[in-house]
Parts: structure tokens; sequence; C-alpha cells
């Protein structure tokens, strides 16, 4: 059995279960870590959305939910992922991310002798470019290889981020 740690911030599209899933020919299990939505990253996804063209989601930024009332939201987004993954034939856990989330990738990583990370997330790009992005960091901290994806929404398709091994 491969062993995935799925790095996710929003809930796994039909696209992205079935790019996640065809990655690799062996039998697959995923443990899917979820990132809740925080007040920290407001500035930095709202230039994101600014530089990506995406002007009405930047300024409507500060409508969504984040810290406490982000739980809830991020909860039943990792369920729908969850049972995506199941339904296509993997075997699937998760929780949520709380506290940080490198810390908690390289203990899951660790214990569940996972074989990669994939991480799976819009564009970001101020912390792209300063390589202080999920995948950027992950690569230097969790000793297996990492996948970067770009999450699938309606209006684009897959873009492949690097690849790395740590």
């Amino acid at each position: 059995m491969f062993t995935s740690v799925l790095m996710i911030e929003q809930p796994l599209s039909a696209t992205d279960v079935d790019f996640v899933t065809t990655l690799h020919d062996d039998e697959l299990s995923f443990v899917v870590l979820m990132q809740p939505r925080g007040a920290e990253d407001r500035l930095l996804r709202a230039i994101d959305d600014v530089a990506l063209g995406e002007l009405e989601r930047a300024v409507h930024e500060a409508d969504e939910p984040e810290g406490e009332q982000a739980l809830r939201p991020a909860a039943l987004a990792l369920e729908h992922s969850l049972r995506s993954l199941r339904e296509a034939g993997c075997e699937a856990v998760g929780q949520l991310v709380e506290g940080h989330p490198l810390d908690l990738l390289k203990s899951v990583v660790e214990q569940t002798h996972a074989d990669e990370v994939i991480v799976l997330t819009a564009p970001h790009l101020v912390e792209e470019f300063f390589h202080r992005d999920w995948a950027s960091r992950a690569r230097h901290k969790v000793g297996v290889p990492v996948l970067k994806l770009y999450a699938h929404n309606d209006e684009e398709d897959y873009a492949l981020g690097d690849v790395g091994e740590a």
C-alpha cells in the first residue's frame, strides 16, 4: 500500500480526486490534513488575488470565515474530501490542522511511514516567490518526496508545481 499525506486548504473537487488517485498504480492510502483559513493569511491571500487578476476575490477576502468560524467549514470540507477519496477506492483518514501545519505534517509522515507528501493548494505567489509555501518548507522537514500541485477550480486546469525530494 502506497501512503500519501495530502495537505489541502479547500475541499477536493472531482478533478482533484481523479488526479491524486491516478498518480500511482499501487493501492493508495491517504492521510488528509485540512488547514482551516487563518486571519494571518488574509493579506497574502489578497495580494495573490490581485496578482492573479482576481480583484473581486481580493475585495471579498474579509468576508471569508477565519479562525474559530473557519473550523466548521473546514471540517465539512475534510469530510467531503475523505468521502470522495474512499468512493474512488482509496483508504482515507484525516484531521484538521490545529497549530503549525508543518509540525503536524512531520509527525504524521513519521507515524504513518508515508511514502510521499502531496501539497494541493491554490497558487500563493508571494509565499512561493520567497519559498515560504508549504511545499518548499516541507521539503526541508519531512524526509520524503514532496509533490506540489495546484488545486482545481472551475476556471483553471491543473498546473504542476515543483516536484522535489526532502
